[in-house]
């Protein structure tokens, strides 16, 4: 409940006071209160408008025993207030939810985009710092200075603190839906370190685009994004072996997916490309799902995933778009024509140091026969790739590929 709690009591709090600061010491004030008096009194019917009632008195003694920051807080709060007037309290709800204002703070185009990450995992997550330096891999210090850096320019530069409007909201959505991609990217296959998935970190992504779904119902790129990772995070358990070791699709046990996130997951799909021009997060969904209610890779729709690359490479061009439809037409027509594509992106600086642009020429490079090119082309993955079951999967093909080349027998 306080984890769930949590991001709509601070959001609450910002909203009336115009300081992350404040509203992030007397919610932790709140909370540590609730494991005090309810052991003992029992939980509240209304355990939300609890925590906001006691935080409130929090905040309201702390301004009290400090005019100066009262008063700057004051100021802060009528600007915010004239940008945009706080909308009439609902006094049947428990908690307004204001999460949706704190989403966009959090990812306001101001900050810098490892700040905007850090922000809303610590926001709206809920990570303390040292939970949010690990998902960065940088140390606690590095990472209470990075939060505290945007906290103090939300603070001097005004920033403020509400949902942009209708005419603002295409400018500005894309952003915190990177945010959330981002988060869920590097659960999903994390940069580096001894394991392949941080799945604390892929569910939580999750979890937040579900908050961020019920907020903006009729945004179809936020369904497609939760439509992405539910059809992607479906595989989760197929994806490593007993020790930990690297799956490929094709090798995964499809009965060990989570099929009930797969349904879920498919019935977004259409919700995020009707009604419009596609967005690049439902069109991944699209391409996910096609992988998702495949019996096994043979069977699978290449040309239909093909043909959704070209989509997605008219509405969002990338190296590693590109990158991708090539190893889907190398399914389609053959390793040939996937490795004559890869080659035309040798060139990309995006693709120099994403190890599996190298890993893939490897792998078309060996089913054509062509074994020194292919080690080659593992070794150069092999320097770029950041965790360690990765790596092993890698070794197994180098050696694969040495032991059929002739000149080192």
């Amino acid at each position: 409940m306080f984890r769930e709690e949590r991001g709509r009591l601070l959001a609450s709090l910002v909203r009336r006071f115009g300081d992350l600061d404040l509203a992030e010491e007397v919610t932790s004030e709140a909370i540590e209160a609730a494991l005090v008096h309810w052991p003992v009194d029992g939980v509240p019917a209304r355990p939300g408008a609890w925590l906001l009632t006691t935080a409130r008195r929090r905040a309201v003694d702390r301004l009290r025993r400090d005019r100066a920051y009262a008063a700057r807080l004051a100021i802060l709060q009528v600007e915010a207030e004239r940008a945009d007037p706080a909308p009439p309290a609902d006094a049947d709800a428990d908690l307004p939810d204001e999460r949706l204002q704190l989403f966009f703070t959090c990812a306001h185009p101001a900050l810098p985009a490892e700040d905007r990450t850090a922000l809303t995992l610590r926001c709206l997550a809920g990570l303390t710092t040292p939970e949010v330096a690990r998902a960065f891999l940088v140390p606690p210090a590095t990472m209470a200075q990075r939060i505290v850096r945007a906290k103090r320019k939300i603070r001097e530069a005004r920033i403020p603190f509400r949902v942009p409007g209708p005419d603002e909201l295409p400018d500005r959505l894309p952003g915190v839906l990177q945010v959330l991609y981002s988060i869920f990217t590097e659960g999903y296959a994390a940069s580096s370190g001894a394991r392949l998935q941080r799945l604390d970190l892929a569910e939580e992504a999750i979890r937040l685009a579900r908050i961020l779904r019920r907020l903006l119902p009729a945004e179809r790129e936020v369904a497609g994004l939760l439509a992405l990772m539910l059809l992607v995070h479906a595989r989760r358990d197929a994806r490593t072996g007993p020790d930990g070791e690297l799956v490929l699709l094709a090798d995964q046990d499809r009965g060990r997916w989570d099929q009930e996130m797969i349904d879920e997951g498919q019935a977004l799909v259409p919700v995020a490309l009707t009604g419009g021009p596609p967005g690049p997060y439902g069109v991944q969904a699209a391409i996910a799902a096609l992988h998702d209610e495949a019996p096994d890779v043979a069977s699978t729709d290449w040309p239909q995933i093909v043909a959704l690359y070209d989509v997605l490479l008219a509405v969002a061009p990338s190296p590693v778009v590109a990158l991708n439809r090539a190893v889907a037409v190398a399914m389609r027509d053959g390793p040939a024509t996937g490795l004559a594509l890869l080659d035309e992106l040798a060139d990309e600086p995006r693709l120099r140091g994403y190890h599996p642009y190298p890993a893939a020429r490897g792998d078309l490079l060996r089913q054509l026969g062509r074994y020194a090119e292919a080690a080659a082309a593992y070794r150069a993955a092999l320097d770029l790739a950041g965790t360690e079951p990765e790596r092993a999967h890698l070794r197994r093909n180098l050696r694969a590929a040495e032991s059929h080349d002739p000149d080192r027998a």
